[in-house]
């Protein structure tokens, strides 16, 4: 009998044990990490609490820069096919039910741009126009060519494009190579451009810029915040990627000379730092800071909104990687204050699960995130803590 008792003590406490631990297993994990939405491949992903992200869209090739029409349509861009697509979710449930190839054989066809009814595309050296696309997804029909007044150079040539609230198309023009100073035959390289909707009045909005894949507008001032590529092989650890501020134009950002607003380049060091527009932000170096958005909805808490949210594709040429992830810049509107991860988990030592190229805000305070490594959209929500 004494051993029964004995036997029976024994198990309520192991047991009261193993409720505690998943107790605090649960409550560890809800305290470190987003809701994944139940989808296995998105286990690693972890987000503020309150937060979490599911697949809006799979089977999205090389998924890169994202668009949304007025109808609901999200427009992708790609970089290594040739194609452009359109997203549907036609029953609103927030996963799209079609993919549709809207565009095929171009030449890096990154960038996407809508506008009144049109669809804007930017291969290496042209910009197209698709008009009345929402109505023609199953057949587009010819586009009509707005520019091609743009180098052909493949190194840096794919462009992302977005028109800003002065009604002008902004397109910029990596600099094709890693480091050179082709600007002073070309103000074309390593720039900013911007022209009106249908290709004229061309003109250089910004300088030194070696290789911008993401920029939008403050939301209450105009004011144009860019991010921006460091140069390769200083070390592991130089030069930082960049978030810029562009409050006016003909600023210089300082590439070839100057990276990151300290780091002088050991082969164009003919001007000083001090001559140059420094960041308002230095970035993880090496991270490959692409698409970055103001987030100006509502879903998120209100320490959200205005603030910066920034895909990190993740660096390729570093001993150990960093990147993967999508990080939150505050600011005050002029001045970034913190640099912070938001989601991450797409790289787990030097394994890879993911890329993040372009974030978009959609009307209902969602943010969309494209990934060209597993070819899928991804929406992260928020449903309170």
């Amino acid at each position: 009998m004494q051993q029964n008792k004995v036997l029976r003590s024994w198990y309520t406490l192991i047991t009261a044990l193993l409720f505690l631990a998943m107790l605090f297993s649960s409550c560890s994990s809800s305290s470190n990490s987003g809701d994944n939405g139940s989808d296995p491949s998105l286990g690693d992903i972890s987000l503020p609490p309150g937060f979490s992200i599911t697949v809006y869209a799979e089977d999205v090739p090389n998924a890169r820069s994202l668009a949304r029409g007025d109808n609901g349509t999200i427009f992708v861009g790609n970089r290594s096919g040739g194609n452009v697509y359109a997203v549907l979710d036609d029953d609103a449930d927030q996963r799209a039910d079609r993919v549709l190839t809207i565009a095929s054989g171009l030449n890096m066809p990154n960038g996407v741009a809508f506008r009144d009814g049109s669809l804007y595309v930017a291969e290496v050296n042209k910009v197209w126009r698709y008009d009345n696309i929402e109505a023609n997804l199953e057949n587009p029909g010819e586009p009509v060519l707005i520019s091609d007044n743009f180098p052909s150079d493949t190194h840096h040539g794919w462009k992302f494009i977005r028109f800003g609230p002065d009604g002008k198309l902004y397109v910029p023009v990596g600099a094709p190579c890693n480091i050179c100073d082709n600007s002073n035959t070309d103000e074309r390289y390593a720039s900013i451009t911007r022209m009106n909707p249908d290709g004229s009045d061309y003109e250089v909005f910004a300088h030194g810029v070696r290789n911008t894949v993401g920029f939008d507008w403050h939301p209450q001032n105009n004011e144009l915040w860019f991010t921006d590529n460091g140069r390769d092989h200083l070390g592991d650890d130089s030069p930082p990627d960049e978030l810029n501020r562009a409050p006016s134009a003909d600023m210089h950002f300082g590439y070839p000379y100057c990276h990151g607003g300290t780091v002088a380049d050991p082969e164009f060091n003919s001007r000083p730092c001090s001559d140059f527009t420094p960041p308002v932000m230095p970035l993880g170096p090496h991270v490959a800071a692409l698409g970055m958005r103001f987030y100006t909805g509502s879903m998120f808490p209100e320490s959200y909104r205005n603030q910066i949210f920034i895909a990190e594709h993740g660096s390729w040429n570093r001993s150990t990687p960093i990147g993967y992830r999508i990080t939150l810049v505050r600011h005050d509107g002029s001045e970034a204050q913190s640099y912070n991860v938001f989601a991450e988990g797409w790289l787990n030592g030097e394994e890879v699960s993911g890329r993040p190229v372009d974030v978009l805000v959609m009307p209902d305070g969602a943010l969309l995130v494209s990934d060209d490594f597993a070819h899928k959209i991804y929406r992260i929500s928020y449903h309170g803590e």
